[in-house]
């Protein structure tokens, strides 16, 4: 409440309205998860959702837009449009000035496409991008579960996981005892169809990216890497011999500047560099490009909460990976994205802020 020039009262209060229509595209590594991330609080706001699948991933979006249905969703409230993204529906929906704002999690190139496309019309966009992630392993840690926790983070969905680590830093008097624990956990994860109750790693999305993924294993060799373990394509039995199989990979003994190290390979692999000091690791973590994620390991909690101010990353975790509580703010720094969802932060960015003002 203010006074007003004239000796008289005003109040002024903020109403949230939704944007209107809300396109999400969303990738092929998690499809369904990552897509009801964006989807269940741009339909809480208010909005309708125009989704964009990933080509390589139509099911689970189709999937849920039958139970829409089945439910009583009115018709036109959740939708879903196929195709592939450059020069097709992907491109086609960013460009359309019907589209009120563009949320998108996948590649850092795309990104920018989206990006550009949503300027003509000065639409918002929320991105979620690409990332080389860091895991910083000091001496006093938990062994066990800084072993375990990097096991997941490097070899889950077989490392096609846009928060998965890839650069592995280990605080040097622990260096070699960490990369033979982590390489007995690569030897152990037995590859095989995903429904199999022993198996550890499945196949990679496609062949398009089973070639890339061994393009890389291939440089990493190249630049001269110390293979400790995979680097290739497992023996499995003639009915598998056709999938998309890759090797888990650990290398150690490459410098910073190799192409394995800088660039997202999106694969069940990491490179494993010693560190000494505190601010070698945090140096060389922030080395990048890209700042989406990092987690840290150690029971020194003055040690975690300073670095976790020092990483330029918009996710950091301690002691742990891939944890999530829906209501915290998600998203990347640098060229890992743009803006922050979850709660409040999701309320931000998909609804309009108004200003209200009365004079009395």
């Amino acid at each position: 409440e203010m006074r007003t020039p004239d000796g008289k009262t005003a109040r002024s209060y903020g109403v949230r309205t939704p944007r209107g229509v809300i396109a999400i595209i969303c990738p092929w590594n998690l499809p369904l998860l990552l897509m009801t991330w964006k989807c269940g609080p741009a339909l809480a706001c208010g909005n309708t959702v125009v989704v964009k699948p990933s080509e390589a991933t139509p099911s689970t979006a189709t999937l849920l837009g039958e139970v829409m249905n089945k439910v009583g969703v009115p018709p036109g409230v959740y939708n879903v449009v196929n195709g592939f993204g450059v020069n097709s529906a992907g491109s086609f929906l960013t460009a359309h000035q019907g589209v009120n704002g563009i949320t998108y999690t996948g590649e850092t190139k795309t990104g920018a496409a989206i990006m550009n496309a949503a300027a003509d019309g000065i639409r918002p966009v929320s991105l979620e991008l690409g990332g080389k992630n860091a895991a910083v392993v000091f001496a006093d840690c938990d062994f066990d579960n800084a072993v375990n926790t990097v096991t997941r983070s490097v070899f889950e969905n077989a490392g096609q996981v846009c928060l998965g680590t890839e650069r592995v830093y280990v605080e040097r008097p622990i260096f070699d005892k960490f990369v033979a624990a982590l390489k007995v956990k690569a030897e152990t994860m037995k590859p095989g169809r995903p429904f199999d109750h022993d198996t550890k790693i499945g196949p990679l999305v496609s062949k398009i990216h089973q070639q890339k993924v061994l393009s890389y294993y291939a440089r990493a060799k190249e630049e001269g890497a110390t293979i400790v373990f995979g680097g290739g394509v497992p023996d499995m039995p003639d009915d598998l011999k056709d999938g998309c199989w890759v090797q888990p990979t650990i290398w150690t003994g490459l410098p910073e500047t190799a192409s394995v190290v800088r660039e997202e390979i999106f694969g069940p692999c990491c490179h494993i560099q010693p560190f000494d000091t505190e601010e070698e690791a945090v140096r060389m973590a922030n080395d990048t490009q890209y700042g989406l994620a990092t987690s840290i390991y150690t029971q020194d909690i003055s040690r975690a909460s300073r670095l976790a101010t020092q990483i330029e990353v918009g996710l950091c975790w301690i002691n742990s990976w891939f944890l999530r509580d829906l209501r915290t703010p998600f998203g990347g720094s640098k060229q890992s994205g743009i803006g922050r969802e979850g709660g409040v932060h999701s309320l931000e960015f998909y609804t309009e802020l108004r200003n209200v003002m009365i004079k009395y």
